[in-house]
């Protein structure tokens, strides 16, 4: 499994930014109310990314030589989709935590600063769980070994 590029991640964010907006707008134009986050989300957000990123440590010593641990393939493997799954919703979620915050910046008439600092909230827990994604992506990797880098070195010269 390849680790997450960047660019995919600026994308999802960017998908994220313009469904939040849409919705938004979508939500005003219909005369629905906007959307009000719960308090609960942002809580949410971050308390998942930490536990991808404490999920993923016993990994990271298995991995790093530490004597006397061993990890279980199957269960690093299970980590390191889930790391991946937790970076790829935590940018689509700060997208759409942006693009609310976005709409609700842009109006004449800005609602309650309720409304604002929940859409701010979920931005920032979103930035922690895709933090805690990439973090726990990281610890999943194994170290390149000694005898790859010599073939690296070969194969350049």
């Amino acid at each position: 499994m390849k680790r997450t590029q960047p660019g995919t991640v600026i994308l999802l964010v960017l998908v994220g930014l313009v469904f939040g907006f849409l919705l938004e707008v979508t939500a005003a134009a219909t005369g629905s109310p906007i959307l009000i986050l719960p308090i609960t989300l942002p809580i949410a957000l971050v308390v998942i990314g930490v536990a991808v990123a404490l999920l993923a440590w016993p990994i990271r010593q298995a991995t790093r030589g530490k004597p006397g641990r061993r990890v279980d393939p199957f269960m690093a493997m299970r980590v390191a989709v889930l790391a991946k799954a937790s970076a790829f919703s935590g940018a689509l979620f700060l997208g759409a935590g942006l693009g609310i915050v976005l709409y609700v910046l842009t109006r004449s008439v800005v609602p309650t600063v309720t409304s604002v600092w929940l859409a701010i909230g979920m931005a920032v827990g979103a930035a922690l769980l895709l933090t805690g994604g990439l973090v726990a992506e990281h610890f999943c990797t194994l170290p390149p070994d000694d005898d790859d880098e010599k073939e690296r070195g070969e194969a350049r010269a």
